[in-house]
């Protein structure tokens, strides 16, 4: 017997741009309106560290943001001409000398060579850091762009702080977390790398980045600013190999903006005094040795910036079905802290609370997160979000549209990805996978996908304004990693612009 299949589209979400001006397409709303702040014409003062010549082909190509640039790629209804600084953020960038700090290259060739053994791995970073931390103060930039070879941005080593038997313990538990995911499905390489951005990844502890290591490091200083890594093949590439220098200047000039204080759009349709917050675990170690997992909550709303609190420590044991979870005890502090910040930033308790999950919820973390929100917030909605191996296809040419949700009997399937009308594209290789959708408790399950297909919109280190994942996730293995590289009691900064 058939089972009932109910499919609907839901509308493409609108962001808002200047004077109220509403778009699905960011960089068209940009062109047309310019950022959301409308803060007038800004001078946005940019710090520039790195080797004396990548500084030089940094100021080149900073310098070049004010001109118009026509983009090469094919569609001109996805990839738009680069109209300039002003006319696309109604901004400058500036790179006064006073904020430039060149690295000496005769030391840093001297340090990569050994660092790619691991023996001087932490010398490099504490010699950029050195550069960067010198910027911080009353007078410092809005944001620093830290220009990097090719091969440091490649730079991954072992991690010397782990002994054999961790090693070990984490390669275990890599083996594991390999077979979970190729369990949900035969995945392609696409599907891999979105479902390793959902999901802990052993190798976060088992490797070193100099990427990861440097923007952890940078975050640290009590005064720090955002750093913007710019790698020289970004800087180099022609405009036929790959991007055009219009659709990298659209994505770097968007995230600089954000970085410096700026928000580039809002979302139109999201209610008032909402947090939506998206809880994720990573694997950590203790000073004294012990393998923990991190709990991390991301969250969001109209009515406050982005920020992302680290939780308790977990024990790896302590898991149902292979995937960590939250006592009642750690799951109503995780809440509370929540809840705190949100009070902070704006000033009255948010109404209602939703908490995105990629597995499901564990009867203690139900009760904790009840705990924590009882008399402070009146409702509180329960969602996760996972792969599936579940697929649509439409008769005729066309992918199912992004927005497509298929609900059959129980179960829902919301298309994240998938064909995209206003670029008359489908942005992909293979047939769009959905995320599965459920809730832990009573809830208008279309409802909840409206928001989070309006939460995937909210990605600015981009300029293509649509993502597979609702920002509550999108960057939950980002945070995670830049929470490897710090001490038990360090701190991290909450603010998004930080990790991005």
């Amino acid at each position: 017997m058939a089972l009932p299949l109910k499919i609907d589209v839901l509308p493409e979400p609108e962001v808002e741009f200047a004077n109220a001006s509403h778009d699905v397409d960011p960089r068209r709303g940009l062109a047309a309106n310019g950022p959301a702040d409308n803060r007038g014409l800004r001078t946005i003062r940019l710090g520039l560290v790195g080797l004396p010549d990548d500084i030089e082909a940094a100021r080149n190509w900073i310098s070049r943001l004010k001109q118009f640039t026509p983009a090469f790629e094919g569609n001109s209804n996805r990839f738009r001409d680069w109209p300039g600084s002003k006319e696309a953020l109604n901004c400058s960038f500036v790179i006064e000398d006073q904020f430039v700090r060149p690295i000496e290259a005769v030391h840093y060739n001297s340090l990569f060579k050994d660092a790619m053994t691991g023996r001087t791995f932490d010398e490099l970073v504490e010699m950029f850091d050195g550069r960067i931390n010198s910027l911080f103060g009353d007078e410092a930039p809005d944001c620093i762009v830290v220009c990097i070879k090719p091969e440091l941005g490649d730079l991954r080593v072992a991690n010397p702080g782990l002994t054999p038997e961790e090693r070990k313990a984490l390669e275990v538990l890599r083996a594991e977390e390999e077979s979970d995911q190729l369990a949900l499905f035969q995945p392609s390489e696409e599907e891999k790398k979105a479902a390793q951005e959902l999901y802990t990844v052993a190798d976060d502890l088992l490797f070193r980045t100099f990427y990861r290591a440097i923007k952890a490091r940078a975050m640290t200083h009590d005064e720090a600013v955002p750093i913007q890594i710019l790698r020289r093949d970004t800087i180099d590439r022609a405009d036929d190999k790959g991007q055009s220098y219009a659709t990298r200047s659209w994505n770097f000039a968007t995230s600089l903006y954000y970085k410096a204080k700026g928000i580039p759009w809002r979302p139109t349709d999201l209610p008032k005094n909402v947090c939506f917050v998206g809880i994720s675990f990573h694997h950590m170690k203790k000073r004294s040795g012990h393998l923990v997992y991190a709990s991390v909550a991301q969250a969001y709303s109209t009515d406050v910036e982005p920020f992302a609190l680290k939780g308790a420590n977990i024990d790896h044991k302590q898991k149902h079905d292979r995937q960590p979870y939250l006592n009642e005890a750690q799951a109503s502090g995780l809440l509370e802290d929540v809840l705190s910040q949100y009070l902070n930033r704006a000033g009255v308790m948010p109404d209602r609370i939703v908490i995105h999950k990629t597995t499901g919820f564990a009867p203690e973390e139900l009760k904790g997160f009840n705990k924590g929100a009882k008399n402070r917030v009146s409702k509180v909605d329960y969602i996760w979000l996972r792969p599936t191996s579940f697929r649509i296809v439409r008769k005729g040419q066309e992918e199912p549209w992004r927005g497509t949700l298929c609900t059959l009997t129980d179960q829902s399937y919301l298309f994240t990805s998938g064909y995209v009308p206003w670029w008359n594209e489908y942005p992909g290789m293979h047939i769009p996978a959905p995320l599965e959708l459920g809730s832990a408790a009573a809830t208008n399950i279309k409802d909840r996908a409206k928001e989070i297909l309006t939460l995937t919109k909210m990605n600015w280190n981009s300029s293509d304004g649509i993502s597979r994942l609702p920002i509550t996730l999108l960057f939950a293995r980002r945070v995670g990693e830049l929470m490897c590289e710090l001490s038990d009691n360090a701190t991290p900064k909450p603010s998004y612009r930080f990790y991005i």
